[in-house]
């Protein structure tokens, strides 16, 4: 069967017209990986909606609750950064059931990549920072539930920290959160990971790799986890406008296997999400995100 990838049309929920979310990123992705021949049709597979009891392991009633008759308080509307609708919480669904698909894709391939996801701000009784459920977060609680895995690891290196999976994860030894991030960037204010690597404003491909490298197989090999999820968002690029480090695409595609040598070489599952990408030009994310794509079927086949 090989690589297989989650998208589904949903994903692609229109915004208004200038928000700086870019929705229609996740179908042009799929067009482009198809179009340059990196996949083809049958990698793709459609998600369902998660389930409302899968969900409840990892979010509170009390917030499903408010999201599923859309009663959210405007305060709480404009901390997640969406306006708010019955269907974008059904997209939401979607992408978060995706990552779980993926996570037993790749328990029994290797890897498997979800074109979405990586929602990594929502908290368990909140969403912020356009994320409203926590995906990863979602299929971890599952896998762990259903003792399919023992011990997971979360290698968050989008630009912002995943402060939300790490207050969901902040008393699970089940699950260790790694998350290398701008240390200026949002959130201001900075959940507790496991390991958070706080880099400075302008920091390069050259120093961010070197850490990286430095960091993450002495950290599979303490922490011996039986599956991974790689948050791989592209806002780390220095064209990002919401991202503040300095990386090139080059090195962003470096970074990204980087990882994927280390699980490859200790027979690790990794689940990808792609993250967040704010470049003004949407040809700088798309390209990023397909070399993700690229990356992972050079490593895997």
């Amino acid at each position: 069967m090989g690589i297989k990838i989650a998208y589904h049309p949903i994903y692609e929920y229109p915004l208004p017209e200038g928000h700086r979310f870019p929705m229609e990123k996740y179908g042009l992705l799929k067009e482009q990986l198809i179009y340059e021949g990196v996949f083809v049709e049958d990698h793709f597979f459609q998600p369902t909606a998660l389930a409302e009891d899968d969900l409840l392991l990892t979010h509170t009633a009390e917030y499903w609750g408010k999201l599923l008759n859309q009663t959210l308080s405007p305060k709480e509307i404009r901390k997640i950064g969406f306006p708010m609708s019955p269907l974008l919480v059904e997209r939401g669904r979607h992408i978060a059931h995706a990552t779980y698909e993926c996570a037993l894709s790749a328990l029994q391939y290797g890897i498997a990549l979800n074109i979405a996801g990586g929602t990594h701000h929502s908290f368990s009784g909140h969403g912020e920072g356009f994320c409203i459920f926590n995906d990863m977060a979602i299929a971890a609680n599952i896998l762990l539930h259903k003792t399919w895995v023992k011990k997971i690891l979360m290698v968050d290196l989008d630009v912002h920290q995943g402060n939300g999976t790490a207050s969901i994860f902040c008393s699970n030894k089940s699950v260790f959160t790694f998350s290398m991030h701008g240390d200026k960037n949002y959130p201001l204010h900075k959940e507790k990971s496991d390991l958070d690597l706080p880099l400075p404003d302008g920091t390069d491909d050259a120093v961010y790799l070197a850490l990286l490298n430095q960091t993450l197989e002495p950290l599979i090999n303490k922490e011996a986890p039986d599956i991974l999820f790689y948050q791989a968002g592209v806002d780390v690029l220095a064209t990002d406008k919401l991202g503040r480090l300095n990386l090139t695409e080059q090195g962003c595609k470096r970074r990204d296997e980087i990882v994927f040598n280390c699980a490859h070489k200790y027979q690790i599952p990794v689940v990808v999400t792609m993250g967040g990408g704010y470049s003004p030009l949407l040809k700088n994310i798309l390209n990023a995100h397909v070399n993700t794509f690229k990356m992972a079927k050079e490593v895997y086949t």
